[in-house]
């Protein structure tokens, strides 16, 4: 398997307790809808596959897994550090094709009511809360949470997120 036929899921990031398992951080959006029997972890540059025993999925987006052959914890810090894949066969399909999710606003442009053109959605952030853009401006990265209050249209056709910042936000980034 070539990492250029899987999708990336996220990273090993400790172990718990004597008995081999392990905390998988995930930076995939949902998952909840992953197909989780197995996995590929890349060691040495190549990919592994690892059969999952069990795992218990976080509401922070982390999981506890239990995989087959690592039942020590000598065995299991030895993936410590490693990304997780899966084969792209396992990417999951969106239930509709027009489900839109707050995730698919990464790429819009953002045009503010009183600023104008901000710039471009480069990252989300996903907290228990709400979702944060970040958007670079003006050699500054501005963050704003995307909720009703703040969102006032979203154009799916041209990528463009229409916003109503709170006064004075963008100036706390750029006068910082």
């Amino acid at each position: 398997m070539n990492i250029e036929d899987c999708f990336y899921v996220g990273y090993i990031t400790k172990t718990k307790g004597l008995k081999g398992e392990v905390q998988v951080f995930f930076e995939y959006d949902e998952p909840s809808r992953l197909d989780l029997k197995s996995v590929f972890i890349e060691i040495e540059g190549k990919l592994v596959p690892f059969f999952v025993n069990s795992y218990k999925l976080q509401a922070n987006q982390t999981g506890y897994f239990y995989f087959d052959d690592l039942d020590t914890i000598e065995k299991a810090e030895k993936i410590v550090r490693k990304k997780v894949y899966q084969p792209n066969s396992k990417l999951p399909v969106r239930d509709e094709e027009d489900e839109f999710t707050i995730t698919d606003l990464k790429g819009f442009i953002v045009h503010d009511e009183v600023a104008g053109e901000l710039g471009e959605i480069i990252e989300i952030h996903e907290y228990p809360q709400q979702f944060i853009a970040v958007v670079p401006y003006r050699f500054n990265e501005i963050m704003f949470p995307l909720n009703d209050e703040i969102i006032k249209e979203i154009d799916e056709e041209k990528g463009i997120l229409h916003v109503s910042l709170p006064d004075g936000l963008i100036e706390v980034y750029v006068n910082g």
